[in-house]
This record gives C-alpha cells, structure tokens and sequence, in this order.
C-alpha cells in the first residue's frame, strides 16, 4: 500500500474534485443498489458542490483522500454533542480491498480523540452488504435502523452503527 495523504478540502476545486469523485464512485457503486435515479438525486442533493459548501458551514468537515498525487476518495465528519458523526468515507473501486478504508478510519478514529470524543456513528444501506462487513471488521457494531425520507419519493433505508474509542 502506497502512502496516503489526506487532505483537509477548503477551496472550490477541492470541492470540484469530490464532486467528481463522488460522480464516478456513486454511480459505480451504488446503482445496482438503489437504482440510477435515486443515485442521481442523492448526488445532486448531497454531493454537488453546492451541496458540499452549504454542509461545511453547518459544521460537516470534508478531506480528500491522496496517493501518488492522485484522489482516491474522500470522506466528512461532523462533531455531533460527544460523538463524531462519519457522514461520508469513498472510495474509488481500484483503491478499495488495499487497506486505505482502513487507514482513513484510523484517521477518523484520531480526529475524533483530538476532538474530545470517545465514539463515532455512521449510516449505511441495509444492502451493502461489502461495506457493513468492513466496519464490522473494523469494530463497528449496528445500534439501530432507520427509514429516512429524502424527498423526491426517495428514502435511505440503513443501519446505524457505532464505534467506541479509547
């Protein structure tokens, strides 16, 4: 595994690039889940550029994840009362399997400890199944589902998951 930086995103190309990103990850990886309208919807609502700006002032942090000079994913957090809330962690399908989901949780993990927080929750759909085994595998355990409109007649149907830390 090639070293990786992870990149705090500030500027609007950084937020271009997540876009991209997140374009060519969400379509790849999420079509066959919820279909290729939901993933457009969820992208134009969630990811776009103007999406991502009005995220970060309401307190969502987002980094870009950097080998070789390349973006192989990103992630976001917020700072939720004593928690960490992990909104977002992709990556592109050749980077995946290679130990950098693994790196960029050990990163949340110590941004959390930074922050005062001893625990971190995410959300993930009930059908995919290749990330849910990952975070279980990384010492998450499932605290509850939940069904949540999105509007557009789309919902996120998902698992919550936690993460205590030292």
């Amino acid at each position: 595994m090639a070293m990786m930086k992870i990149v705090k995103a500030s500027t609007l190309p950084q937020y271009q690039t997540i876009e991209t990103l997140a374009k060519e990850i969400w379509t790849e990886h999420y079509t066959s889940i919820i279909g290729k309208a939901q993933v457009d919807y969820m992208l134009s609502k969630f990811q776009s550029i103007a999406a991502i700006e009005s995220q970060i002032v309401d307190g969502y942090e987002y980094f870009i994840l950097v080998v070789k000079g390349l973006s192989i994913g990103y992630l976001s957090v917020k700072k939720e009362n004593s928690l960490l809330f992990l909104s977002k962690i992709y990556l592109s399908r050749s980077s995946r399997g290679l130990g950098y989901g693994k790196a960029a949780l050990f990163f949340v993990e110590n941004h959390a400890k930074s922050n005062g927080l001893n625990k971190i929750r995410l959300t993930v759909n009930k059908n995919n199944t290749g990330s849910l085994k990952a975070y279980v595998n990384c010492g998450f355990v499932q605290v509850d589902a939940i069904v949540m409109d999105i509007g557009g007649g789309y919902v996120m149907d998902d698992y919550v998951l936690e993460k205590l830390i030292d």
